[in-house]
């Protein structure tokens, strides 16, 4: 099975050279195929890792000689449903821009590189803990046939077999069609995501550890409205993990 996909692999790298030439797609210099995601070396560089000091609450970073574990102003105003969120980049530069081609171009080739800063930055940490699931976030059934996929979920699937940690898309779903988050501001965001989650039918918790997995974190709104969901139907605990973090 093992060399049939591997000869699979090799199949599609040789198809997406045909249609793709081997440059990389952000810089459009540097040589890079399919076996790089079409990412060059200089272009991957300049991911800027998401490192402490940062808000032990929700990973906001922060410049400065802090020693001691604190939390920012904006979590000491609000009421966050999960326990802890991480990310592991910051989401501008290069980065934005290949999420942005991965989720609304279907550029799927770039998905093992977003993956690998996902399980670079939480794999130690996760391997430490005892985790019951992974949960990623749900897209709406009208948004997931447009978008033909899920990031969440494939991110997810992706850190799941990294970690050894399961994957369980059958907990929570998305019940309304919520506007896009991106032109939104804190508040809006806050509103559009209200009550936008809910269990699946069915699906039981009881005192789970939950790992919420999306590809970034800004207001936070969207993971804090899964984790209502998820703590009120019995989980005990909800943290989360995003490839990148909004500043």
């Amino acid at each position: 099975m093992s060399g049939l996909l591997e000869s699979a692999k090799d199949w599609l790298n040789v198809g997406l050279g045909f249609v793709y030439p081997e440059v990389c797609q952000i810089c459009q210099e540097q040589r890079a195929g399919p076996a790089e995601c079409f990412l060059c070396q200089d272009c991957r560089a300049a991911v800027q890792w998401v490192e402490r000091p940062f808000c032990e609450r929700c990973g906001l970073p922060y410049q400065g000689a802090i020693t001691t574990t604190f939390e920012c102003a904006n979590c000491q105003e609000r009421e966050w449903h999960f326990n802890w969120a991480r990310s592991a980049v910051l989401a501008r530069g290069n980065v934005l821009e290949v999420i942005h081609r991965y989720k609304y171009r279907r550029a799927l080739w770039f998905e093992p590189f977003l993956a690998e800063l996902l399980v670079k930055a939480s794999g130690p940490g996760l391997l430490e803990g005892k985790w019951d699931a992974i949960v990623p976030v749900p897209l709406h059934p009208i948004k997931e046939r447009e978008r033909e996929f899920n990031q969440a979920a494939r991110l997810g699937k992706r850190l799941s077999a990294a970690a050894q940690i399961p994957l369980n898309t059958r907990i929570l779903r998305r019940v309304l069609p919520t506007r896009t988050q991106t032109l939104l501001n804190r508040e809006d965001r806050l509103a559009n995501v209200n009550r936008a989650f809910a269990l699946r039918k069915g699906a039981r918790l009881n005192g789970e550890r939950l790992l919420l997995v999306d590809d970034v974190f800004t207001t936070g709104a969207t993971t804090s409205a899964c984790a209502r969901v998820l703590c009120a139907g019995g989980a005990d605990e909800v943290c989360v993990w995003t490839v990148a973090r909004g500043i």
